[in-house]
């Protein structure tokens, strides 16, 4: 709401700004008046240098104002002639008598004297002309009519205003009807003499909603109707403080209802079009309007007040009725009214006078051997009947009474069928119709009062289907105010074919229990690029029941799930864009017990063969068995030392392309291990509970036993890993005298050296290398008082000289006789043999020389005359050895 200050080069815009005045029609009466045009500049300028109120003066003989964007009083004493009636626009009015208005006088001789006015008047006239032109934008700044969804609204511009007091502006918001104004404080600073208001226009006139007083800035106002005023006042002569607000439009609500005591309320939205819907507990029933429905106006509201839950009671006496309903009475065992094993109830249901009564059967089963339902026109049994269970059949448009009354009388024993009544009743007068009623639909009239030739159209809830009656009706006849047609019925059936890209699906006759013995098929048929998804709000069935759901379009395609008893909401996704449903109920009688049913609610998807996209788990990491989450994959969770996994550590995808279960969370471990128990000893642990960190386990031994290792223990936190005791678990010994060191052997060691032993111990020797051990390698320590070792400890000696004499023995034993002989028998028993193999060869060689000597002679000797020193030879082995591979050879002599 800023305004532009003007300089001096505001002279160039006098003349659109003054050729904006126009002149207002004078009275009947009056002489015709010249046309704006027809006035020279001179006289117009002159004729609005006498309001001095433009100038922000206060003149001697006339009124003052407090609004500098009020209307221009007239010159002189007369009413105002001129009215900002828009921002940048200034309308001026002449008088009706210009002969008696000094204001006419004075523009009728400036415009005959204009000519001879002398040079100075002409210069002071320019320098006061541009200050009527900055002073006529001070309506534009402070007052404003506003109607955008959004906007801002600012404090006057200090300079233009500084010579105002006091000064008042009005600012008046107003948005669409259902909206309310929402106020942000964006900018606050004003003095004591300065005061600032925001007022709601209600239905019973203006309301405060804030003022300066505890005003802040960033704070939030909102008013409860599309109206808002908000108002600034000071009486500062100078120095006017600043301000800054903005608004925008928001959604109006209705209140949310109040549940009625015995009862409650269900509220689909409360804003305009919403509905609540109230209903009461088992044994009580709803007295006035079941549905209320939130009404668009200025300031929203509810169509009609709350009803109230009346206890059910056999019979009654309804007075001043305008809608509620007649319900089974309670049990005989259970009822004041009943007598023996019979019920005998009397309803008596009187509206206002002038008015009728409609009654409409909701649901209705009587035995037709014992129950019986009597319906009369009058306040009496003796009135004339309208209907009888045992003559009638249940009417479907309903019954209307012929005066203000109706009489119903039911009786019934107490047999195994279950009585079951509701009857709804409705009263008008003569010039409406009753108002409709459609269980598990809803309907839109073009009458809320349903005056003659109303049109009600009906519609069911989501899983529901129309049957019976028209979806419009029209209320006809003036001599008689009816509707043309009953009110249509919502069912829910048993199966069906689906192909909207959202629906509900519900168990046959929802809200009611189903039947036995049924076998309803549901088919969804969606887009092919997409896919299916069920969310099970409720599955509460018998576990004979079984509620199926196959990925596709027939009941042989594959099995997403099957489904017995109750089950949490849920939801399943199907592979394709088919879906089928089908649920079968168990025909035995005998098992048949009431059940809720399902309701599940079906839309169109994405594609998507992959489980929802896990987030990472912190403090640990996910190992996964395929590269995307498809089916069949799984995912297995780690923690990082320090801290333990909550959970379950592996999930799978699920055909549904649901995870096997929710994944785990890495929780820090505040806590040690078990430090176990001592055998032979006992521990104390402080706190009891478990073992956190700070936890202190103290341990103690048995009588006859002694403690070995630390007495106490303590747990430890650590910034990195799990919590550690600070030393390890101790243990309860045998309490004996210890066994002393016996010494490490010369050349030798021990496993493990110290001091003493305890009884049970053992100790193990070594040798060094060229040493041998003699003894025993491994000792123990015996208990008793003393202990002692069961063996001596062993000692270590030089292995060498042993063998040593060993070997001299041997060598001093072979000089003997019987050694001499034994010598020489081995030795002739060696040599023998090898002089006959010797012999043998040499007649063989003999034998085959004389028989081939003819033929071998000639080229022996020519052999012989040739003889020569032979050469190296050379020879390469074929092993694969680096060293004959790398060329290396081998010479040698070869003589015969």
């Amino acid at each position: 709401m800023g305004f532009p200050r003007l300089s001096a080069m505001i002279l160039v815009f006098v003349i659109p700004l003054v050729s904006g005045m126009s002149f207002m029609t004078p009275e009947p009466d009056s002489p015709p008046t010249t046309t704006p045009d027809s006035y020279p500049l001179g006289d117009l300028i002159h004729a609005a240098l006498q309001s001095k109120e433009y100038l922000g003066e206060a003149s001697a003989g006339t009124g003052t104002t407090t609004n500098p964007t009020q209307a221009v009083p007239g010159l002189g004493q007369t009413e105002s002639t001129a009215t900002v009636i828009s921002p940048g626009l200034l309308t001026t009015a002449l008088s009706s008598s210009s002969s008696s208005s000094p204001a006419a006088a004075a523009v009728s001789q400036t415009r005959n004297t204009m000519s001879s006015l002398p040079v100075e008047e002409e210069t002071t006239t320019t320098l006061i002309t541009t200050t009527t032109i900055t002073t006529m934008h001070m309506p534009v700044q402070c007052n404003a009519t506003l109607s955008a969804m959004e906007d801002v609204v600012e404090s006057p511009d200090p300079a233009s205003t500084s010579s105002y007091s006091p000064l008042e502006c009005t600012y008046s918001i107003t948005v669409y009807s259902g909206y309310g104004v929402e106020i942000q404080v964006r900018k606050v600073n004003l003095s004591k003499k300065e005061s600032l208001t925001i007022m709601g226009y209600g239905g019973s006139g203006l309301e405060l909603l804030a003022n300066e007083t505890l005003m802040r800035e960033g704070q939030v106002i909102r008013s409860p109707t599309n109206q808002v005023y908000i108002h600034y006042r000071s009486l500062q002569q100078s120095n006017h403080g600043v301000f800054s607000l903005h608004y925008q439009a928001f959604l109006l609500s209705c209140p949310f209802p109040q549940s009625p005591d015995n009862g409650g309320v269900t509220v689909t939205d409360i804003h305009p079009g919403g509905q609540a819907h109230f209903h009461c507990d088992p044994g009580f029933q709803v007295r006035g309007h079941e549905v209320a429905s939130c009404v668009n106006t200025t300031q929203p509201h509810w169509s009609t007040a709350e009803p109230q839950c009346v206890a059910v009671s056999c019979g009654g006496w309804v007075r001043n009725a305008t809608v509620g309903r007649i319900l089974s009475p309670p049990p005989p065992s259970v009822s004041n009214h009943s007598n023996g094993n019979n019920l005998s109830c009397h309803w008596l249901i009187e509206a206002k006078e002038g008015h009728r009564l409609h009654l409409h059967f909701e649901r209705i089963a009587l035995d037709e051997d014992d129950d019986k339902l009597i319906v009369r026109s009058g306040n009496s049994s003796l009135s004339p009947p309208l209907f009888d269970s045992d003559l009638d059949d249940v009417p479907e448009r309903g019954l209307l009474s012929e005066s203000s009354t109706l009489y119903l009388e039911l009786t019934a024993d107490s047999s195994s069928i279950p009585l079951l009544l509701a009857l709804r009743y409705e009263a008008f007068d003569d010039e409406h119709c009753w108002e409709p009623f459609m269980p598990h639909g809803n309907f839109s009239s073009s009458d809320i009062t349903y005056q003659l030739g109303t049109t009600v159209t009906f519609s069911c809830s989501p899983g529901f289907v129309m049957e019976q009656g028209s979806t419009t009706i029209e209320c006809v006849d003036p001599s008689n105010p009816h509707w043309n047609d009953t009110e249509p019925m919502c069912r829910a059936l048993c199966g069906g074919e689906l192909t909207e890209p959202k629906g509900t699906i519900l168990s046959p006759d929802w809200p009611q229990s189903y039947s036995k013995g049924l076998d309803c098929v549901w088919q969804i048929h969606g887009n092919e690029e997409k896919r299916i998804e069920l969310d099970v709000h409720i599955l509460n069935i018998r576990h004979t029941d079984v509620l199926t759901v196959f990925d596709g379009r027939y009941t042989m395609s594959h099995v997403i799930g099957q489904y017995l008893g109750s089950k949490e909401r849920f939801k399943v996704v199907s592979g394709g864009s088919e879906v089928t449903i089908q649920f079968q109920s168990d025909p035995d009688e005998s098992s048949f017990i009431l059940s809720q049913g399902f309701l599940i609610n079906y839309r169109e998807v994405e594609p998507n063969d992959t489980c929802p996209t896990l987030p990472q788990i912190a403090f640990g990491w996910i190992s996964s068995s395929h590269s995307s989450p498809v089916r069949g994959s799984v995912l297995t969770y780690q923690c990082q030392p320090g801290y333990d996994i909550s959970g379950s550590d592996i999930i799978t995808c699920q055909w549904d392309l649901s995870w096997s279960s929710s994944p785990p969370t890495c929780v820090k471990v505040q806590q040690c291990p078990d430090p176990g128990e001592v055998v032979n000893g006992a521990r104390s642990v402080r706190p009891e509970a478990g073992f956190a960190v700070g936890t202190v386990v103290r341990f103690s031994c048995n009588q006859g036993y002694q403690l070995e290792g630390p007495s106490q223990i303590s747990c430890h936190g650590r910034d990195t890993g799990t919590p550690k005791w600070s030393d390890r678990s101790p243990k309860c010994v045998l309490k004996y005298d210890p066994c002393p060191n016996p010494g490490v052997p010369d050349n030798g060691y021990q496993t493990l050296y110290k001091h003493n032993y305890q009884a049970g111990e053992t100790l193990r020797f070594f040798c060094y290398e060229g040493y041998e051990l003699i003894g025993e390698v491994i000792i123990s320590c015996v208990p008793g008082h003393p202990s002692q070792w069961n063996s001596p400890p062993p000692f270590c000696k030089v292995a060498y000289e042993e063998l040593l004499d060993d070997h001299k023995l041997e060598v001093s034993q072979s000089f003997e006789p019987s050694h001499q002989i034994l010598s020489e028998n081995i030795a002739l028993a060696i040599i023998l043999p090898i002089i006959l193999v010797i012999l043998l060869i040499g007649g063989i060689y003999m034998y085959y020389t004389n028989i081939c000597r003819l033929e071998w002679k000639p080229l022996f000797w020519k052999s012989l005359s040739h003889t020569h020193s032979y050469s190296p030879i050379t020879v390469e082995s074929d092993f694969n050895n680096p060293l004959y591979e790398a060329g290396d050879t081998r010479e040698y002599e070869v003589s015969i």
